[in-house]
């Protein structure tokens, strides 16, 4: 049991460091879209070598909720934000250009009104599930390849890619910690919506890997 769960965590947080590496090659990019391109290294890795990514994972909810869907996605959650929080205390050792970055991203991120924030991610729900299910059903990388350089174009939210870019983008004011861990719920809520609605659509019943 004990190892099952380890597993499943730590599955999370190899997922997370893989997002997070996609984000630093987005924030080192000087085209947004070369960054956006590459950026799906990140969910091509995830999903060959099948690790526990939250926004992945959640729209399969619609076709199965029993105990160890939910273990699988909220240990995998846990550590989606472990691999992404960590990932980005490391790249403050690679210098400034990541925290300048990362900082003016994150404050844009955080201006953000609550609907705007919650529709971004629900549409970033909508692209992963179908990056994923593409991925699954058809074998053939080419839905990620599209969906997440629109999602990132698009400006849409992506919630383990957030936690990336607010942790290395952390500000010392007294009002960043809070505004962060809200601003991350309404991602987690926005996108575990969107891909549970487009999910619905789904003519074929698959429980998640």
């Amino acid at each position: 049991m004990l190892k099952k769960t380890l597993s499943r965590f730590f599955s999370g947080v190899a997922a997370g460091v893989l997002v997070s590496i996609g984000g630093c090659v987005y924030l080192a990019a000087e085209s947004k879209a070369v960054g956006a391109v590459l950026f799906s290294v990140a969910l091509l890795c995830i999903c060959y070598k099948e690790y526990s990514l939250f926004t992945g994972k959640v729209g399969y909810l619609t076709k199965s909720r029993t105990g160890t869907d939910l273990a699988v996605l909220f240990l995998g959650l846990a550590g989606n934000f472990v691999g992404a929080v960590g990932s980005a205390l490391l790249a403050f050792a690679c210098g400034n250009k990541f925290y300048s970055a990362a900082s003016a991203l994150a404050e844009a991120k955080l201006a953000q009104s609550v609907p705007d924030s919650l529709a971004r991610a629900f549409f970033c729900g909508i692209l992963m599930y179908l990056a994923v299910s593409i991925f699954r059903e058809r074998k053939t990388p080419l839905g990620i390849l599209f969906c997440i350089p629109v999602f990132i174009l698009s400006g849409f939210e992506h919630s383990i890619a957030d936690m990336f870019y607010l942790a290395a983008g952390f500000s010392s004011s007294s009002s960043y910690l809070p505004r962060a861990l809200f601003y991350i719920f309404l991602i987690l809520v926005g996108n575990a919506a969107g891909a549970m609605f487009i999910s619905l659509f789904d003519k074929k019943e698959e429980k998640p890997v």
